[in-house]
């Protein structure tokens, strides 16, 4: 084993190439160990004013692009409006990207989570939702904001928001609908030759698992697109993704078809009233009338003031058609089944001018008491009439029995009206409703 020339072996005299190599051997070997940097003195060489990092700047100043990955959670979905066309949601906004100036090799940690106070320290992408109407962060019982710092230079930033973001809809199949509303990402200041936005690959949209809409069902199939915006200041990046909302009709069905449906069938009921029992009838009809009325404006508070015809809109017209058939089928029955009264009426004035006629025509020889020409009007055929019943026209038996017949011809009449409107409006109705559900619930 070869011996340290300091060893008490080495006792004669030799000539050392080094001078003073024993003396420096020892003081290293009780030199004490180097202490590991703080936290705090780390992170004021990371990005402290002495560290030369400057937030104001982009990464690759001058470079290429930062490229930003995004992807959303969906913590909670609701509050869908059709008047405002827009809808709420709270999601985290979660972002990556790069930053060599951040890269460290000094700290043992592969990472570390910052207080959301260094968020000022660093640079971020200038991120906005291009269709937001309303936002807010969320700041109890602290910011609801996370930083996180890679040995790469990898910079997670994750942020809760509640957004109320534009949903143009169209309603033409409303309330059978399914509506496609969208979440825009958009770069505000920087161009696409400075930052540019790209989904996560993997799960880049994730959803609560206890997520519940009231109305709709939000579908699992959702669209990740890129949407760059060209405006006169130069190209932005853009990414946007699309929600697929099917709406569930069982609170319309409840509230609306059902109701309506039993409002058209009670005004059936009239068809087998008695048509002399008018009281009856004609408040039965008004009443379903007034009341389908009603159910339509209310079907229409809760919508916007659109253009076009909804789903909706054509049951409640033709529900409200249907009732006022009813009406006015009675109004038709009411008047057939009097129509004999007018015809008795006629007829009288017809006979009683035509009598009045012939008497005219046939009193050349009227005899008049008073001047002594007798009490005789003698006619054409010798026959006499008394002078005192030349004006008494008296109806004969065989017009008032035309009359009856008359009467149970319009009865008839008025009541094969109520017969074949037992039928027919039930069958108009049931072939309605059949081409309605096709057209909006199948096709």
């Amino acid at each position: 084993m070869a011996n340290s020339p300091c060893s008490p072996k080495h006792a004669r005299p030799q000539v050392s190439n080094r001078p003073g190599s024993c003396k420096e051997e020892i003081k290293f070997q009780n030199r004490p160990a180097t202490k590991p940097m703080s936290p705090s003195d780390f992170l004021d060489k990371l990005m402290g004013r002495t560290s030369g990092y400057d937030a104001r700047i982009r990464p690759n100043f001058k470079g290429p692009p930062v490229n930003v990955t995004c992807n959303i959670f969906i913590n909670s979905f609701g509050s869908i409006t059709e008047t405002t066309m827009d809808y709420r949601l709270n999601v985290f906004l979660r972002q990556q990207w790069n930053d060599p100036r951040l890269a460290y090799s000094e700290y043992p940690d592969t990472s570390l989570d910052l207080d959301p106070s260094m968020l000022d320290s660093i640079w971020k992408p200038d991120l906005f939702f291009a269709n937001e109407k309303g936002a807010n962060f969320h700041e109890v019982t602290t910011d609801n904001k996370l930083l996180r710092i890679f040995q790469n230079g990898n910079v997670l930033y994750s942020i809760r928001l509640t957004l109320i973001l534009s949903c143009p809809m169209d309603l033409k199949n409303f309330p059978m609908d399914i509506q496609t509303c969208t979440m825009q990402l958009e770069s505000f200041g920087y161009t696409m030759n400075d930052v540019i936005f790209k989904w996560l690959s993997e799960s880049p949209v994730q959803v609560a698992d206890d997520l519940m809409l009231p109305q709709f069902v939000l579908k699992e199939e959702k669209d990740l697109r890129y949407c760059t915006k060209y405006y006169n200041t130069g190209k932005f990046t853009c990414i946007e993704v699309r929600f697929h909302l099917e709406r569930q009709m069982g609170y319309y069905l409840i509230q609306m078809y059902i109701p309506s449906l039993l409002i058209i069938i009670l005004s059936w009921v009239s068809f087998w009233i008695n048509m002399d029992a008018a009281p009856a009838r004609v408040g039965l009809g008004i009443t379903t009338v007034l009341t389908m009325t009603t159910q339509s404006s209310g079907s229409r508070a809760s919508l916007p003031k659109v253009s076009y015809v909804k789903a909706i809109d054509i049951w409640m017209a033709v529900c409200l058609l249907f009732v006022f058939a009813a009406l006015l089928e009675y109004a038709a029955v009411n008047f057939v089944s009097r129509q004999h009264k007018e015809f008795i009426r006629l007829r009288k004035r017809q006979r009683r001018q035509r009598i009045e006629k012939e008497m005219v025509q046939e009193s050349r020889g009227l005899y008049f008491h008073g001047y002594g020409f007798g009490h005789c009007l003698q006619t054409n055929d010798r026959k006499t009439v008394e002078g005192h019943t030349m004006f008494a026209s008296p109806l004969p038996a065989e017009v008032l029995n035309d009359g009856e017949a008359l009467q149970k011809h319009f009865v008839d009449r008025a009541k094969h009206i109520d017969t074949i409107s037992r039928a027919v409006f039930p069958l108009s109705f049931l072939i309605f409703n059949i081409f309605y559900w096709i057209t909006y619930k199948v096709l």
